[in-house]
């Protein structure tokens, strides 16, 4: 309850400290008044607040000066303490670094009452995830396992150490990784440790919505917006509101849709299509991509103004074969989860099936692991546990141990064979070594996803039609 929980308030304007310490009081928090960052500091230490709300410049001891030594010192609930920074307009970038620093949020000014009473409500919900924290990190410690996520190698235990510092927070985070790794897991696990982790979780694949439909996905739409409009449609951040939103594959987002996400992140205000009138938004946003971030600014694919905004915190998931030590343990934590799944009591994983799990490369990583565990437990007996037997007939048998491109020279064309052929062959063929992976299959061709759905679309047709002739036949 608000009335339980300390706001202390810093600012060095007297009219507008007793503003805001009235305007918090009388939304039912306790509140105490400094008026530069070294009163603060003292009064942190001896108050012990669960929020404090600071302005930037102050004489004595800035709010930068103040958050520095609130993350790294002795005030009592300095542990578990959530800063809100108050920034002058045009002062986008010292709020950033605020952010970096640790702080929950931050508001210009003048300050919007509304986003400032939600902001602090959300801040005293963080304080209910100090014992889930706890729990989770004892879960770690004992187990490897923090939320959907399993792991007890030195990357997987950086990752779950920078997890639990930000998951309280508010800061937008960019989680990159190769497809498959688990980025969408990371999300999720970063939305349960949140002080939001009983709103709503969405996640929304850019990638997946054709363009002419990926605005009116996000931001939704009125009646009449456009042709076929029917009826009204909340988007996605409202779907999300109080939660988290998940962008993933954010550098397939068309740029002018990037340019209005871009704008939504800094007002925390949105329009749908065809609206008047703006609303607020309070959603968490995280992003996902498989692509290189930088190098998708470079080529044009992301703009570089929404990366900045974005990339607060990045979490790069490491490919599978770079920590193949978790995958025993990732292996018996996905035949349970199966097992419940399926309704099935399969005992375990056997050595044989794990010798011949740690032998492979896994192009396909996490998720491949995971389809692969399915299906074997959908075969095997109950009682009985996982064996080499269970596995896909050829598993591994096209593998190339020493790299994980495909080896070019597995495709082989018949004299006189066309270039689009050529193109249909090594597109089918990298299909087949990545399992039906499109999204992998695509890296590794170096086209969009977009790209490899249309090919594959021409395939069909052909295929209805008049086949192609498949160049292995010359």
């Amino acid at each position: 309850m608000p009335n339980d929980v300390k706001v202390l308030i810093a600012e060095d304007e007297p009219n507008a400290l007793a503003g805001l310490a009235e305007l918090i009081s009388g939304w039912g928090y306790r509140t105490e008044t400094a008026r530069d960052g070294v009163e603060a500091w003292e009064k942190a230490i001896a108050w012990e607040p669960a929020i404090v709300v600071t302005d930037l410049k102050m004489p004595r001891m800035d709010g930068l000066g103040l958050l520095t030594k609130l993350s790294e010192g002795d005030a009592g609930a300095s542990a578990h303490l959530a800063v809100v920074v108050l920034t002058a307009m045009g002062s986008i970038q010292r709020a950033v670094d605020a952010m970096k620093l640790g702080a929950y949020d931050f508001l210009e000014k003048p300050v919007d009452a509304t986003r400032l009473k939600t902001i602090l409500a959300n801040a005293a919900r963080q304080r209910e995830t100090v014992i889930e924290l706890e729990v989770a990190r004892r879960r770690l410690r004992e187990t490897g396992v923090l939320g959907a996520l399993v792991g007890g190698s030195k990357p997987m235990r950086e990752i779950f150490a920078l997890i639990e510092q930000i998951a309280p927070s508010n800061v937008p985070v960019l989680i990159t990784g190769e497809s498959g790794t688990g980025k969408e897991l990371v999300a999720r696990t970063l939305h349960d440790l949140s002080p939001r982790k009983t709103r709503p979780f969405v996640a929304v694949n850019c990638a997946a919505i054709p363009e002419t439909l990926i605005e009116s996905e996000i931001f939704g739409h009125e009646k009449g917006a456009f042709t076929g409009a029917l009826e009204r449609r909340a988007g996605c951040f409202e779907l999300a509101s109080g939660g988290t939103l998940l962008l993933d594959e954010i550098g397939e987002m068309p740029a002018g849709t990037q340019a209005k996400l871009l704008r939504v992140l800094e007002e925390r205000k949105l329009r749908r299509l065809g609206a008047r009138s703006e609303m607020d938004v309070d959603v968490r946003v995280l992003a996902a991509t498989n692509r290189d971030p930088r190098q998708a600014v470079a080529q044009g694919h992301l703009r570089a103004d929404l990366f900045y905004r974005l990339n607060v915190f990045n979490i790069v998931m490491p490919p599978l074969r770079e920590h193949m030590d978790d995958l025993p343990a990732m292996a018996e934590a996905m035949t349970r989860d199966m097992n419940q799944k399926h309704g099935r009591k399969v005992a375990g994983v056997s050595a044989s099936m794990l010798d011949r799990l740690m032998a492979y490369h896994w192009p396909g990583n996490a998720r491949e692991l995971r389809n692969t565990i399915e299906r074997a437990v959908v075969l095997c007996p109950d009682g009985a546990p996982l064996d080499a037997g269970h596995l896909p007939p050829g598993f591994g048998a096209a593998s190339d141990q020493s790299a994980p491109a495909l080896d070019a020279s597995a495709v082989t064309l018949r004299v006189g064979a066309t270039v689009d052929e050529a193109e249909r062959l090594l597109i089918l063929r990298t299909l087949e070594a990545t399992g039906q992976n499109k999204t992998r299959a695509a890296e590794i061709l170096g086209v969009s996803l977009k790209t490899l759905h249309n090919k594959l679309k021409v395939y069909e047709r052909d295929r209805e039609g008049a086949p192609v002739e498949d160049g292995r036949k010359g």
